[in-house]
């Protein structure tokens, strides 16, 4: 049978793939056996950290603990450890993130059940309800039959209702408080502005009474004005008399011109009497009579 030529470069490749697999299942098989190696190595340093800590030798504990957890990733037992001892030192937040690491390594649902149930226990210390609650729920999903995760799951339910009431309390009252402090602000506005608007109308009525008064002093030097006009004016009744025309004579002797002129003065002395006994009673200046 005659081998083509696709054959035969066939031929010539199929050892070297032959050694190529060859070589990768023994790099993967060195990389096992040293994963394993660390494994262990990690597993016995973990055991080396729960024998410090039932000592209670804490520090000693620590150490194995992180060296434990540097030799391999895969030991979820080395941070889990470490967890506890953080919480029982209740160094809340340290344990925490070991709890966390813990369940993020962890194959094994028994496994991740302990490390958010531990989760769970944090977060009720720090009293984060809300937080707990998932945690818990978490825990059950990979546990649903463990009692205790159960129960720390309803109270933790139970704390957070009364929170969240208690916080709807405090915002309604603090709602209240800035309504009335609001409130109160608007009483104060307002009356500041009724207390302006009073001014002004006091004011206002002080100009008015300015006015009145400067009106009432101009109708009091009016009067004055009019009554020192009046004095000035002869009443009504003193008017001297027109001057009645006397009939000139056409016969008259030089006595009777005399007896005349006599009779006329002493009729003016008796007007001139009058006068003056009316300027003794007070009365007002006359002008003389015109003859």
């Amino acid at each position: 049978m005659k081998i083509t030529e696709k054959q035969h470069k066939m031929n010539k490749f199929l050892p070297i793939l032959i050694f190529v697999g060859f070589a990768s299942f023994a790099q993967d098989k060195e990389e096992l056996k040293q994963k394993e190696k660390a494994l262990n190595e990690s597993t016995n340093l973990t055991w080396e950290g729960n024998k410090s800590l039932s000592e209670n030798d804490f520090v000693s504990a620590e150490v194995d603990y992180r060296k434990a957890i540097s030799k391999s990733g895969d030991n979820n037992a080395a941070p889990y450890n470490l967890g506890n001892a953080y919480y029982n030192k209740e160094t809340y937040a340290e344990a925490f993130g070991r709890f966390k690491q813990a369940g993020e390594l962890a194959n094994e649902k028994p496994d991740k059940h302990k490390a958010y149930h531990n989760m769970g226990n944090v977060f009720m210390k720090q009293k984060q309800y809300e937080k707990a609650v998932e945690a818990y729920k978490e825990a059950l999903r990979n546990n649903p039959k463990d009692e205790e995760t159960r129960y720390n799951l309803a109270l933790a339910k139970e704390l957070l209702k009364k929170e969240q009431e208690e916080q709807e309390k405090n915002d309604d009252n603090k709602d209240q408080q800035d309504q009335n402090d609001q409130d109160q602000k608007n009483d104060g506005d307002n009356k500041e502005d009724k207390k302006d608007q009073d001014e002004s109308d006091k004011k206002d009525e002080g100009d008015e009474g300015d006015k009145g008064e400067e009106k009432k002093e101009d109708n009091k030097e009016g009067d004055g004005d009019q009554k020192e006009e009046e004095q000035k004016q002869p009443e009504q009744g003193d008017k001297p008399q027109e001057q009645k025309q006397q009939p000139r004579p056409n016969q008259l002797s030089k006595q009777q011109i005399q007896n005349l002129l006599e009779a006329m003065q002493n009729e003016e002395k008796k007007v001139q009497e009058k006068i003056d006994a009316k300027k003794v009673k007070g009365a007002k200046v006359k002008n003389e009579k015109d003859w």
